[in-house]
């Protein structure tokens, strides 16, 4: 099947129209590539001449203070509650647990324990006279538990609040002292 010379015609100009505007493209796309190139040698010399030294100024002077400030105050505060639970938590909760334990030791002697005996007999037998039937307890031992129980927890709730409480403002620097000589006259 043949093409007529009017379709031919129009085919060569249609190609020939076709490898103009890929030449055309190719043209444009090598300079916009040409233009990226330059904009990025551009870009990085700014980067490299501008921004590098401000963001290194800010750095220097605004973020490297805030963390050593933050870093030092961690410290700080980490020293004053280590030095706080060593000198105030500790004694305390050492105290109320040698108390309890103080305790649980007098329950233990002899005397005491004849003492809550009498007691004990003295208070059925008065129950019995009155026609008052005692139920029977666990003994003081239980209620010795919950003294120490309390004691304890008393303790540890103290030492917490001494240690927790702000009481900055109450601390007075020690102001070196100076002696007269005229002042140790006076004491002599």
């Amino acid at each position: 099947m043949g093409l007529s010379r009017k379709r031919q015609r129009e085919l060569k100009r249609l190609k020939h129209q076709a490898e103009e505007l890929f030449a055309d493209q190719r043209e444009v796309l090598e300079h916009a590539g040409q233009v990226v190139r330059d904009a990025s040698r551009q870009a990085a010399n700014y980067a490299r001449e501008e921004v590098t030294p401000r963001v290194r100024d800010t750095f220097e002077d605004r973020v490297k203070p805030v963390v050593t400030g933050g870093i030092s105050a961690t410290r700080s505060a980490a020293h004053h509650t280590r030095e706080r639970i060593t000198d105030d938590v500790f004694p305390a909760v050492t105290g109320a647990v040698g108390s309890a334990l103080s305790f649980l030791e007098l329950a233990k002697h002899p005397e005491v324990r004849s003492a809550i005996e009498k007691v004990r007999k003295s208070a059925t037998s008065v129950g019995v006279k009155a026609g008052i039937v005692q139920p029977k307890s666990s003994g003081p031992g239980k209620y010795i538990l919950i003294g120490i129980g309390v004691v304890a927890v008393a303790g540890i709730a103290y030492a917490a609040w001494q240690t927790l409480r702000a009481d900055d403002d109450l601390w007075i620097d020690d102001e070196p002292e100076s002696i007269d000589e005229a002042s140790i006259d006076d004491v002599h």
